[in-house]
């Protein structure tokens, strides 16, 4: 039995649906938000169809399901947060930082491995390198550029301070970069640029990116590494595969690329003309904005032993637009 967070959501509906492809002797239990009409569950088709699904629970009633079910869950997979850049510092302490703290400690105490979601947005503008070290001195440098990044670096921060004292069997935290990829719908204004960009190709035929703001830099070519979820999804079961590494790591490609190539690809992908358009960035995000962020994929290199290939950006997202977003519209 698997327990998935945020199952309902973008990352955690592609892992919950890979997973019961992937071990379909294997229940899930499924926690998200249970709002009357909330249609994210849909985001749960296969593993629907495949019966995978034992239970949905709210998020608020966990502890109590792992409890009951202590014996059967073989890995929480916390991909549960409020991933909001805007969100208040009160939000974010509660979903991202309490609610970790729960769920290791009760993993701790029941020796189930826990794999969660960290964030890149821990790194804030790069000051201090990209790099996924976990020693607590690298970590309390760190100096992330909004409630949501602080809230994971913080999480980080106090996994990492009690692993002499009481941990999981094993622990993952991923440094999620620029994610991509279906069942990303629901999340409005920080869904990706792809997302964004086909909506503005089928709505006016040109897709809007921001305006770089920071001198040097051209409109466009402000850069970020853009990771396919597919791929996120296939490290996170390889990790739960191999329970003897635990740690810290980046989930990215290594390899930075502007928000003009990703516009491209998507043209691309839909097979029209380019038509790009500038918008100033909103004054609001301005102080916090990354004009640059790439992954050291070393030290996953390592311990994958470079048998882990990440899709090129290209692919990714032809595999997005012609397998999920040209067919879902063409259906309306």
């Amino acid at each position: 039995m698997f327990v998935i967070t945020g199952a309902a959501g973008f990352i955690g509906s592609v892992l919950s649906n890979t997973l019961a492809q992937n071990y379909p002797d294997q229940e899930l239990i499924v926690v998200d938000f249970l709002q009357t009409g909330d249609d994210r569950w849909s985001n749960l088709d296969i593993a629907d169809q495949n019966g995978s699904i034992y239970s949905r629970i709210d998020p608020q009633n966990i502890i109590q399901t792992l409890d009951t079910h202590r014996d059967d869950i073989r890995c929480v997979f916390h991909m549960g947060a409020n991933s909001d850049t805007a969100a208040s510092e009160e939000d974010a302490k509660k979903w991202n930082l309490d609610y970790s703290k729960e769920l290791s400690m009760w993993c701790a105490s029941h020796n189930v491995p826990l794999i969660y979601a960290s964030s890149a947005a821990t790194y804030g503008n790069g000051e201090c390198g990209y790099v996924d070290n976990e020693s607590l001195d690298y970590l309390e440098k760190l100096k992330p550029l909004n409630a949501y990044g602080r809230s994971k670096n913080d999480f980080d921060k106090w996994l990492v301070s009690r692993l002499k004292k009481e941990q999981p069997p094993q622990w993952v935290g991923l440094k999620f970069f620029n994610v991509y990829g279906p069942n990303e719908w629901h999340k409005g204004r920080m869904a990706s640029v792809v997302l964004h960009g086909f909506n503005n190709i089928q709505n006016s035929g040109e897709i809007k990116l921001f305006q770089s703001h920071k001198e040097g830099i051209a409109d466009g070519e402000q850069k970020r590494d853009f990771v396919f979820v597919k791929d996120v999804v296939r490290a996170m079961i390889w990790f739960y595969e191999h329970p003897s590494v635990s740690g810290l790591f980046n989930q990215g490609t290594g390899q930075a690329r502007s928000f003009l190539d990703l516009a491209r690809a998507t043209f691309a992908a839909v097979g029209v003309d380019e038509k790009v358009s500038f918008i100033p960035t909103p004054e609001k995000f301005r102080a916090q904005y990354q004009y640059f962020t790439q992954a050291d994929m070393t030290k996953f290199k390592t311990v994958t032993q470079g048998n882990f290939n990440f899709t090129a950006l290209e692919d990714g997202v032809k595999d997005y637009v012609c397998n999920y977003l040209l067919p879902k519209s063409q259906s309306l």
